[in-house]
């Protein structure tokens, strides 16, 4: 979409009240691609003058209630978008449909202001909480205490063949990792 300055809008607003031309003859005129856009222009230059084409730079925050006043107002009276502005004073008739869309998708939770950005950090590291696991079942406790078994009667076995002959078990390790070493240098 298009941002257009005041200057521009008030110089089409103005040659449309003057009455030579219509909303469509201006649009194609300066190459605006909607007429309703000249529409929604002359309007709120009729309700609120200069300051109706003027595009807020900042970011004006509503409260829950009063966005749910606004629906509310355009429900019961069946105002459009422009119309319903006008009564409230706003002058981004779009504001109010995306209103109406946010109400629609989460109720009125959605309408809440919300915090942007990435929040702060503070100064003491969060505790974590451990974790809560779900007990394990017989059948794996079992598979673990196999295992653990397993570890241990390997671990006993070579502490054994170590005690009966040391120099023989350190050399046939020895041997293993001088083979495993002499494979990786001869590639």
């Amino acid at each position: 979409m298009a941002k257009y300055s005041k200057e521009f809008k008030l110089k089409v607003v103005r040659e449309y009240l003057q009455g030579h031309k219509g909303y469509v003859l201006l649009a194609k005129k300066y190459s605006i691609p909607s007429d309703a856009q000249i529409l929604r222009w002359v309007r709120a230059y009729q309700a609120f003058g200069e300051e109706g084409l003027k595009r807020k730079h900042s970011k004006q925050v509503h409260p829950v209630q009063f966005k749910m006043d606004v629906l509310n107002f355009r429900k019961q009276t069946g105002a459009s978008l422009q119309e319903t502005a006008i009564a409230f004073q706003l002058n981004n008739p779009a504001l109010i449909a995306s209103w109406a869309n946010i109400f629609q998708k989460e109720g009125s939770e959605g309408l809440q202001e919300k915090a942007k950005g990435r929040p702060s950090m503070s100064k003491k590291p969060k505790k974590k909480l451990p974790k809560t696991e779900k007990a394990p079942t017989r059948e794996e406790q079992l598979e673990r205490e196999n295992e653990l078994l397993r570890l241990e009667n390997s671990y006993l076995k070579k502490l054994k063949a170590f005690q009966e002959n040391p120099d023989a078990y350190l050399e046939k390790h020895k041997q293993r990792w001088y083979s495993n070493s002499n494979k990786k240098d001869s590639k």
